[in-house]
């Protein structure tokens, strides 16, 4: 007989518990909040997990947080792939602390239908300094876009965009409004130079990942010039050309393949 329930009367980290215990190899199907997901657990230890754009262990973190739904694990199923290395202590720690993180965050991102946009800033104020990560999501925020829909524009995990949007919100430099509001004209923000170097090192250890050491010298050379460009006062396309050169150079020494998993992952960065 399968093991199910309801999420509302057990939490999914005391069930996986028991069944880890048990050292029982199978998988965890779910279907809560309006999403679906799957944890495959091999001798008690889970190593794969999917909900909907997420794999990995931020499938787990994510449906680990859900407190509606149902629940069923079926014995003798394993997963193809293993996504997942950690113990499901480390795991389920983890959960537990972005969990409570949540909960912070919930006190200025009430839902995930909430739509930010930016705020008015004087002239002279400060230049703003974004990570990478802040530069995916800041590009994408237009006044429009709900929370929930910038998750999927930027495939980003819905704990990482709202913990940015946190920050921004905290920071004064975005505001959150509801849809039935009246939309706010979205104000563009001008990337500091700091931002665009992240972002230039960051579309370089992209392209490292696609050449290796066989190639770093070229990706060495296009990046120096980018940077040179960037702290002469070089803006965006200073970033977008060192983007093109690089393809160009992977598509050479790797193939058309290479380049274009490159750009797709360089992609979202971008636009």
């Amino acid at each position: 007989m399968a093991l199910q329930g309801s999420l509302a009367d057990i939490a999914l980290p005391d069930v996986i518990q028991l069944v880890s215990v048990s050292g029982k190899t199978g998988v965890f199907t779910l279907s809560g909040d309006g999403a679906d997901g799957k944890i495959f657990i091999k001798d008690g230890q889970i190593t794969d997990a999917v909900a909907g754009k997420l794999g990995g262990e931020y499938a787990v973190y994510e449906m680990a947080g859900w407190h509606k739904g149902q629940f069923i694990f079926t014995a003798g199923i394993e997963s193809e792939r293993v996504t997942i290395n950690k113990s499901n202590t480390s795991l389920m720690m983890e959960a537990a602390r972005r969990l409570d993180e949540w909960r912070v965050l919930q006190r200025k991102i009430a839902s995930m239908d909430l739509v930010p946009y930016f705020l008015p800033r004087e002239q002279g104020q400060d230049q703003i300094t974004l990570s990478p990560q802040e530069w995916a999501i800041v590009t994408k925020i237009d006044g429009q876009l709900s929370i929930a829909k910038l998750e999927d524009a930027t495939g980003l995990p819905a704990f990482d965009v709202c913990k940015v949007l946190y920050g921004l919100v905290t920071s004064g430099l975005i505001a959150l409004r509801s849809t039935e509001e009246k939309p706010v004209q979205a104000v563009a923000v001008a990337p500091s130079q700091r931002s665009l170097l992240a972002l230039a090192e960051n579309v370089r250890k992209l392209a490292d990942e696609s050449v290796g050491l066989s190639g770093s010298i070229a990706v060495e050379k296009q990046y120096r010039i980018a940077r040179a460009e960037i702290e002469a006062g070089g803006a965006m396309n200073s970033v977008s050309s060192l983007v093109d050169r690089l393809a160009r150079a992977i598509s050479l020494l790797e193939g058309g393949d290479k380049a274009g998993e490159f750009l797709r992952k360089v992609t979202p960065l971008l636009s």
